[in-house]
């Protein structure tokens, strides 16, 4: 039995509890009580803070503030006129409420050098006020005051939260109109709007929050019963703003200091954004520098603003960048196992700025996809189809995979056009229809010259290649489209036949090379004459 009840989850359960749980809770009630013993206790009335006590000699301090928290609720729940008075009993002042004892004020409580009778007398005055001002917001007509109050204010803070959309938008339209304007091709850099859209979406949000939070807790704190939870709430989330989350060296941060950081960060990206997009639209356009160097350049004075920018503002910041080692190999680390694809198309983008195997405007396939370069990033490459659609291809595939670059170096271009013409063709007319094809052809150069290649007899054609050449090899498919049109114009006025694919199929006469016996014979000869038989039987 005893080794049932040990391996039942509820035993198990609970001996841990006994074992582990109890005396850890008895230990941390031994350790943080009696500190916390120590401190002074609030008295407070409806979440307002009235004055601090200490302990004594019979009391804790918690204690003392706990029984005069509850006098005091009575007595502004009794609705009777407050009188609050200090008698000297026991050679100690003592304050006196309605003729009642409330508290004796004690040499623990005094604060900023006063004497105790002072400091009697500074808390019969906030107690006064504290407890006649209770006592009228208890009253039905500022409980409706209160009310109305708090329903304007909702109202006017959904029409501030929509006012703080529109005005978002609209600054962030200007913003965007000020800002050095990015080149004619799509996509160039992209990641200054992004940033700003961040920066602005993260700050609408933070905009909002406060709003909110501002007006919840306004309205909790109008009316007495709501004002102790957003005297709490108020304190937490305080408490959650400033508290230290990350410690790093020895600098200690918060959310808010982390908020600041994101917005920093954000705003470097939007700089480095505007200074790059300037640096290309005003000056590079201007060198005389290919697409593909303007670009190369533009992309690494980005990286260098965004890195020394970074390092610039951790230091302001007031991050020590030492303490950054721990962070860096756990970093390194990181993009070895989770970041290697990144890592790895960043690298490849370098690479392909730096080596140029494919620049800015290059008609290049990779794998089944055909188009125009229309931009190099860091971690990807745009390519522009011929259907206009745009594909973002990641760099390391053009380092991997087989890259037809139809204007590396040189634009120009061999188009091959293979035609087949029926047997029995003058090859003269067939040459001659060949070479005026590309005549005033669009896109098609004179020199090279076009050439006709006989290459052989196939199966039902004669079979001849057309070689022409072509310096815009974006467009090979029209002008290969616009020469089979000439062609074929072409073929009928010569009288030129394209050939069907046949087969001809040649049937010898004469026996069978299989020796039958004389009874198989027989019976298919019997087997022949009953059918020619019944067949005759039916016509008839």
């Amino acid at each position: 039995m005893t080794r049932k009840a040990i391996r039942n989850p509820s035993n198990l359960i609970h001996s841990w509890i006994i074992k582990i749980l109890i005396p850890a809770i008895l230990t941390l009630f031994l350790i943080v009580i009696p500190a916390l013993a120590t401190e002074p206790a609030p008295v407070s009335i409806d979440g307002r803070l009235v004055f601090e006590v200490g302990k004594t000699e019979q009391f804790t301090a918690e204690e003392r503030a706990e029984w005069i928290n509850l006098r005091l609720r009575k007595i502004v729940l009794s609705q009777k006129p407050v009188q609050v008075a200090i008698e000297e009993r026991n050679k100690s002042p003592t304050i006196i409420v309605n003729q009642q004892y409330l508290l004796t004020v004690t040499q623990a409580d005094v604060v900023d050098d006063n004497t105790v009778e002072e400091q009697a007398a500074a808390w019969m005055m906030q107690l006064d006020d504290v407890l006649q001002q209770a006592q009228r917001e208890r009253s039905a007509e500022f409980i409706r005051n209160a009310l109305l109050l708090g329903i304007g204010i909702l109202i006017i803070a959904f029409f501030c939260h929509k006012f703080l959309g529109w005005l978002w938008k609209r600054s962030r339209q200007e913003v965007i109109q000020r800002l050095p304007p990015s080149p004619e091709e799509v996509g160039v850099d992209s990641s200054s709007s992004t940033a700003l859209n961040l920066l602005f979406n993260f700050s609408l949000l933070a905009a909002r929050i406060w709003l909110w939070v501002s007006v919840t807790l306004y309205i909790t704190n109008l009316l007495p019963v709501s004002r102790i939870w957003s005297y709490r709430l108020a304190n937490q989330l305080i408490q959650t703003l400033t508290s230290p989350i990350l410690t790093l060296g020895q600098g200690k941060y918060s959310i808010i200091h982390l908020l600041i950081l994101v917005a920093l960060l954000l705003g470097l990206m939007i700089v480095a954004g505007a200074a790059t997009n300037l640096l290309r639209t005003r000056i590079l356009q201007f060198t005389g520098i290919d697409r593909s160097a303007q670009e190369a350049i533009a992309i690494i004075t980005k990286y260098t603003i965004i890195i020394l920018g970074t390092i610039v503002l951790l230091q302001v910041w007031g991050l020590d960048l030492s303490s950054l080692t721990i962070l860096a190999s756990a970093l390194g680390v990181g993009i070895g196992f989770g970041f290697q694809d990144i890592a790895k198309n960043f690298g490849s983008g370098v690479i392909l700025l730096f080596e140029r195997p494919i620049q800015i405007g290059d008609f290049i396939q990779v794998g089944e996809i055909e188009g125009t370069v229309e931009r190099i990033g860091g971690r990807s490459t745009l390519l522009r189809t011929l259907d206009e659609i745009s594909i973002i291809v990641p760099n390391s595939r053009f380092l991997e995979d087989k890259v037809i670059n139809w204007s590396y170096k040189n634009p120009v271009s061999r188009l091959r056009i293979p035609v087949g013409v029926a047997y029995g063709s003058d090859i003269n007319l067939v040459k001659k229809a060949l070479l005026e094809a590309p005549e005033d052809q669009p896109g098609i150069l004179s020199l090279p010259a076009p050439t006709i290649f006989f290459v052989g007899f196939g199966d039902s054609s004669l079979d001849f290649v057309l070689l022409v050449w072509t310096s815009t090899p974006s467009k090979q498919y029209l002008i290969k489209s616009n020469l089979y049109f000439r062609l074929e114009e072409l073929f009928r006025k010569y009288d030129i036949q394209i050939p069907f694919p046949q087969m001809d199929l040649h049937v010898r006469s004469g026996n069978l090379p299989l020796g039958l016996s004389s009874e198989l014979e027989d019976t298919i000869r019997g087997f022949s004459e009953n059918s020619n038989s019944s067949n005759k039987d039916e016509k008839l």
